[in-house]
């Protein structure tokens, strides 16, 4: 009679969380330096999200980028933590450009260098298995930051005369209200109507463009439709916008130019972006309606 002596089988221990224990106390502590470095940088950023309306939105970016890195939390602990020194460059690279932005009073370039300091401390205590995992919430984190006035100046510009020629096209097509377009103007019959930069559509393309991304990445797994909802969002803002600028053309015809400086102004801006919103689900129920098609005739 043999007798035989059973071992304990092994029980799998789970996989150490990168933010428990010290690599907790190493997060809050890098977060800490981040925020002492750029805290001239992050409060002048904070008083253009306070004054400047096209980037109000700004606030809620590095909230829905902290609220994606947790969303990612069980990935995240299964990850294997490989330091890399290529962020030690990363994280060099961002302080220079601090450098040279404060220097030069380029707050575009202290800004980005915020970002790319985040990247590069990532990289350097927790590998680039990390920043790959992390790469959207990372680089989301971008919309928050105003592009340079160089950029601005040239975009805004076109869209003030693309908002002016579409609203005159619609207004002409309706018949009811008779108008003449010279560049961004537009000469009523009894008023004349400037379409300037808050009503260029900068303001709801910024905004529309961070939702629209951020409700695809939920959403949606295929990149071409993030994609396609992303760059959509540039012409839903124009037909927004032009549609705006038609309504306060028909205001003011019929309700005295008064109005275009009164309370209908702006309810009527918050009524055509609300619509512009409902137009980012419609797009996206339309790509996919539209790819289950052609899965299903596609082949045929």
């Amino acid at each position: 009679m043999s007798s035989s002596t059973s071992r304990p089988l092994p029980i799998s221990q789970p996989a150490p969380s990168p933010w428990a224990g010290e690599g907790l106390w190493r997060a809050l502590f890098l977060v800490l330096v981040v925020i002492l470095l750029y805290a001239p940088v992050l409060g002048r950023l904070a008083s253009q999200f306070i004054v400047d309306p096209n980037y109000s939105h700004g606030f809620a970016i590095p909230f829905f980028s902290a609220y994606l890195v947790w969303r990612k939390r069980d990935r995240l602990a299964r990850l294997e933590r490989r330091p890399s020194f290529a962020g030690l460059g990363v994280v060099l690279g961002a302080i220079g450009l601090l450098f040279l932005g404060s220097i030069g009073a380029e707050l575009f370039l202290t800004r980005i260098s915020l970002v790319l300091i985040i990247v590069g401390l990532i990289l350097y205590f927790w590998g680039g298995a990390y920043v790959r995992l992390l790469i959207f919430p990372l680089s989301f984190l971008l919309l928050m930051i105003p592009p340079p006035a160089i950029i601005y100046n040239r975009v805004v510009f076109p869209l003030q005369l693309i908002s002016s020629w579409f609203a005159t096209g619609a207004l002409r097509a309706i018949r009811i209200v008779p108008v003449l377009r010279e560049g961004n103007l537009l000469i009523l019959p009894h008023c004349t109507l400037e379409v300037v930069e808050a009503c260029s559509g900068i303001r709801s393309l910024m905004s529309l463009l961070a939702f629209a991304l951020g409700y695809a990445y939920l959403a949606e797994r295929s990149l071409i439709v993030r994609t396609f909802l992303g760059l959509a969002m540039v012409p839903v803002a124009i037909l927004s916008n032009g549609t705006r600028v038609v309504l306060t053309a028909l205001m003011a015809h019929y309700r005295g130019a008064e109005t275009v400086d009164g309370v209908l102004h702006p309810i009527s801006g918050v009524v055509v972006f609300l619509i512009a919103i409902v137009s980012v689900f419609a797009l996206h129920g339309v790509s996919v309606w539209t790819r289950r098609l052609w899965r299903k005739y596609g082949k045929l």
